[in-house]
């Protein structure tokens, strides 16, 4: 059974930090690329990162390049994304995606609320 599960949310300051993980099983997770969207409240949903399958290649959004930052560890079937520099807009539910042929997989969701 597919299943991916994030973890790592929850209420910071803006200006602070938070990582998320998403642990996968039931898939080759070393076969798949991967990334993380997110949904704003009342927005509609869109990519914040995507990392290839072996990690090489990273890309991000215009609106959180140079303070995310996604990583992936292949041998524990886990990805992460490691937020920086928060900000009141960040504030959204976070999912994990699995890509590869026509497999798509998505995780149930972590909240993510940056506000003072």
């Amino acid at each position: 059974q597919v299943q991916l599960v994030e973890s790592g949310g929850g209420l910071v300051q803006p200006g602070g930090s938070l990582k998320l993980s998403c642990a996968a099983s039931g898939f080759d997770f070393s076969g798949y690329v991967m990334m993380w969207h997110r949904t704003p409240p009342g927005k509609e949903r869109e990519m914040v990162a995507v990392i290839t399958s072996a990690g090489g290649i990273q890309k991000y959004s215009d609106s959180v390049k140079g303070r995310f930052t996604i990583a992936r560890d292949n041998a524990k079937n886990t990805l992460f994304l490691e937020m920086t520099s928060l900000k009141p807009e960040d504030t959204a539910v976070y999912y994990c995606n699995a890509r590869a042929k026509m497999d798509d997989f998505w995780g149930q969701g972590t909240q993510v609320t940056v506000s003072s």
